[in-house]
């Protein structure tokens, strides 16, 4: 995983974690990635210090990341989510206009997974649709 500094163009500060260097331009790219705290597309990196450790500090950082109970919690939201995908239709791109399907009894009720640009969300969010964001969890946590 890496870890990057965000910032949009209203000077709103937070991290964003990744599975590698290109999913943030994805993400971007998409419209998926969005300021938590305004909402805004215009998010872009902010200049870091890098980080270098030696297998001392590294032993340090993950404990100190990740406590037990942490660690616990982790492992049932990945069960959580490995038996939501179970149970689901992947609908992909398709998902808003499903979603829509479904609430307004076009289609038959069921669950699906998709991906819908964070337009898209904000739009079924408004229409009173219930929609939820799957977390992309850190292998690692076993």
């Amino acid at each position: 995983m890496i870890r990057y500094s965000l910032c949009c163009d209203k000077a709103h500060e937070f991290d964003g974690w990744f599975s590698e260097s290109a999913e943030f331009d994805r993400q971007k790219a998409s419209g998926f990635l969005t300021c938590p705290i305004c909402g805004s597309e215009d998010v872009s990196k902010v200049l870091m210090a890098p980080s270098v450790s030696t297998a001392r500090a590294r032993e340090a950082t993950q404990a100190l990341a990740v406590s037990a109970v942490q660690k616990q919690a982790m492992i049932k939201l990945k069960e959580a989510i490995r038996e939501i995908r179970a149970s689901s239709e992947d609908v992909g791109t398709r998902f808003p206009e499903e979603a829509r399907k479904i609430h307004y009894g076009e289609a038959e009720a069921r669950g699906i997974i998709g991906e819908a640009s964070a337009v898209e969300v904000k739009s079924l969010i408004d229409e009173g649709i219930e929609i939820a964001p799957i977390p992309v969890l850190p292998d690692d946590v076993n």
